[in-house]
């Protein structure tokens, strides 16, 4: 039998998730997507540090490399995206947060880009994503720091869209990402991901190419089905029924 060390194991783990965001980027039906973790009181903590230590120097560069592509894949699915936050979100579990449109977290959940402590930084887009949501010096006071925040902080500073109380079984933040997903599924597909691209395109350039942007998506929206649709629903006094056509 053919021995598989822990590179090409990890190879074939991104591999795997590129495959299914990939599924989910292609699958019209999917409305939206909620990022959670099974682990009871841990979103993401981040990179295997003891593995880490026995990397070759050389190998280094490529795995956050593709640490970046992945996440890099998950902040281009054309659908929202919400990252629901019970537990701990550090490091690279954070920058994974930061692709999301959208982060609920529970009040007690830790969040930060601690890897400053350990004569690092943030490799998979956290020194890029974090000033653009929060700003410019706060993003760099909490990754000089290598400060973790907890839940209601994070909301302060703009981190997270919504703090909520931890309930006993561990899933607050989940509850309320899953309620907000009820809320746009029902809304129409096509015009959310024009929106979404619209505004993410529209953020990185001036005002009038961002305008540019914008008509060239509501352009998209005009021959659809799900238009005509909604025009029905409004004047028969009914709910739309949107397929995304």
């Amino acid at each position: 039998k053919k021995k598989i060390n822990k590179t090409n194991q990890k190879n074939c783990l991104f591999n795997s998730i590129m495959i299914q965001y990939i599924d989910i980027k292609k699958n019209n039906k999917v409305r939206s997507v909620i990022l959670c973790s099974l682990a009871p009181g841990i979103f993401c903590a981040g990179a295997d540090l003891k593995e880490r230590a026995k990397m070759h120097q050389s190998e280094v560069g490529p795995f956050v490399s593709k640490a970046r592509a992945l996440i890099t894949e998950l902040g281009n699915l054309p659908m929202p995206t919400i990252a629901a936050i019970d537990g701990a979100a550090l490091g690279g579990g954070l920058e994974m947060a930061l692709a999301c449109d959208i982060r609920i977290a529970a009040n007690s959940a830790k969040m930060g880009l601690v890897e400053t402590k350990l004569a690092i930084i943030p490799g998979a887009g956290g020194t890029q994503r974090l000033p653009r949501v929060i700003g410019i010096p706060q993003a760099k006071e909490l990754i000089f720091a290598a400060r973790a925040v907890d839940g209601a902080e994070a909301c302060r500073l703009g981190l997270v869209n919504h703090s909520v109380e931890q309930n006993d079984s561990g899933d607050a933040a989940y509850l309320r990402a899953l309620a907000l997903a009820r809320e746009i599924n029902p809304q129409g597909p096509i015009a959310i991901r024009m929106a979404k691209l619209a505004i993410n395109q529209g953020m990185e350039v001036d005002l009038s190419t961002g305008l540019a942007i914008e008509e060239a998506c509501y352009a998209q929206v005009i021959p659809t089905k799900d238009r005509l649709e909604g025009l029905a629903a409004f004047r028969e006094k009914r709910r739309p029924h949107y397929k995304g056509e």
